[in-house]
């Protein structure tokens, strides 16, 4: 049976377990459950208890379905009933007061709809092992957390972030983390929410460094496109975009309303945007002019994040409508232009994949790593390009959990341990040290050495130098 652990937070005790050498505290209220008047306000903190709270299973977590709805996701992504799915988990190597451990906050993905921080791929049993402190956080997802409401504050979902930034700030200490060495870091929606918080004023100083995997944002990302997403949802469905008009809907009628929505052309609707105060601009308009956080920040992305699945025919594409996806994602005919030759010889079937990881994901994270280069601040640009290189492919080997339930399925087998090895190391270190290590040097806008994850990781200078030019000169669309 396992040994318990007991640590006392600023609203009460709680109590964990010990899993070898990592205590482990799972579900943990950061905020009340968004029920009833507070399902679409902002995040209230919890009330105080004094019976120690059994932190020793995942709590609730705001997905209800899973993000692919006929087949496994490939991270798999326990959906856990309950309302009070503003909890967090803590994963430590040593929870007493005044160990001053580093401490990483882990933002789940699911393209801000779906995820789960239940997955077993986020796990910080690794990251206890070389002492970090990892807090895993579950936030209000889809119309709950991102849909503009006349009557609701915008971004919902981005205040939940920074209401479990203040609690890991006012309690973290009780687990032997330091509040002063906090790096934000995610993947996919969870590396556009590290990217949301640096263009967010208000979580600054909450965290010292910042890691996206594979980030992704809205685009575009206006306020304006927010309001229209809302005017959208109340023609196709009648409803009223509301807090009041959808407080008392049940979880499956609000997904209903979440499908009537979502079109494939659409992209990212339910996502965080600039409300003009608590995000007063686009996360590339932040970066852009220097308004983004002044700290730290590593960056990178898959070769082939957005393709079919191994052993499927897919359909080729006419190049009319890839060129209308790349203008819809923000780039100018020019760039389009470019675009299309650059991909000129590509496979037909394989161009839209190849496209939609350009324009999501790579493509944008590499004007983010020039705009925080041009302003002096560090910087760390990877390509993860090791096997199938598909979306979430580099999370178990950043975390180190291999033999994490459906790992082999992502990755075929023997993924190669040297490769977690080293990518495990050089995200400890940027944790720790501010510093990915000796071996990976900043991306400067005279070098731009990009870190190439593969069997043998090599750093490269400017190895997608096509790319970034025409991501760099088309501004997002007005």
């Amino acid at each position: 049976m396992p040994q318990s652990v007991l640590a006392v937070t600023s609203q009460g005790p709680v109590l964990g377990t010990w899993q070898h050498t990592t205590a482990r505290f799972l579900g943990i209220p950061y905020a009340e459950a968004p029920v009833g008047d507070l399902r679409f306000a902002a995040p209230v903190p919890t009330k105080p208890w004094t019976e120690p709270l059994d932190a020793t299973e995942y709590g609730p977590t705001a997905q209800r379905r899973p993000f692919i709805l006929d087949g496994p996701t490939t991270i798999p992504e326990p959906s856990i009933p309950g309302d009070g799915v503003l909890n967090l988990n803590v994963f430590t190597p040593d929870p007493t007061p005044g160990a001053d451990l580093p401490v990483l906050v882990w933002i789940h993905g699911g393209g801000y709809v779906a995820g789960s921080a239940a997955s077993p791929w986020y796990d910080g049993s690794a990251f206890a092992r070389d002492g970090i402190v990892l807090v895993s956080i579950g936030y209000r997802l889809g119309i709950e957390g991102f849909l503009h409401l006349d009557d609701a504050p915008d971004n919902r979902g981005v205040l939940d972030w920074i209401a479990a930034l203040t609690w890991v700030r006012d309690n973290i200490d009780a687990f032997g983390g330091d509040p002063s060495k906090v790096t934000i870091a995610g993947q996919s929606a969870g590396g556009g929410a590290a990217q949301t918080l640096m263009a967010t004023p208000s979580a600054h100083g909450l965290f010292r460094a910042a890691i996206s995997q594979s980030g992704a944002v809205k685009s575009p990302q206006h306020r304006r496109d927010a309001l229209a997403d809302s005017t959208r949802l109340t023609e196709r469905t009648g409803v009223p975009a509301l807090a009041s008009a959808l407080r008392d809907l049940t979880g499956d009628e609000l997904l209903a309303l979440q499908d009537a929505l979502a079109t494939p052309e659409a992209g990212l609707t339910l996502a965080p945007f600039a409300d003009g105060e608590l995000i007063p601009v686009t996360v590339p308009d932040a970066f852009a002019e220097g308004s983004a956080a002044a700290v730290p920040l590593m960056l990178g992305f898959t070769r082939r994040e957005f393709f079919p699945p191994a052993g499927s025919t897919p359909t080729p594409v006419p190049t009319e409508a890839v060129d209308a996806m790349l203008t819809g994602h923000g780039l100018g005919p020019d760039a389009v232009t470019m675009y299309t030759a650059l991909r000129d010889r590509a496979d037909p079937s394989l161009r839209m994949g190849q496209a939609l990881t350009d324009a999501i994901f790579r493509g944008p994270s590499l004007a983010l790593a020039e705009s925080h280069a041009h302003h002096e601040l560090p910087t760390w640009l990877y390509h993860f390009t090791w096997g199938s290189a598909a979306h979430c492919v580099e999370i178990p080997f950043a975390f180190d959990l291999l033999d994490a339930e459906r790992v082999t399925a992502a990755t075929g087998p023997n993924p190669p341990q040297s490769l977690a090895d080293a990518m495990h190391g050089a995200w400890v270190a940027f944790i720790r040290d501010l510093d990915p290590g000796p071996n990976w040097p900043r991306y400067t806008n005279k070098r731009r050495t990009t870190m190439t994850w593969d069997a043998v990781p090599e750093a490269l200078d400017d190895p997608l130098s096509a790319e970034r030019r025409i991501w760099t000169m088309s501004p997002d669309t007005p």
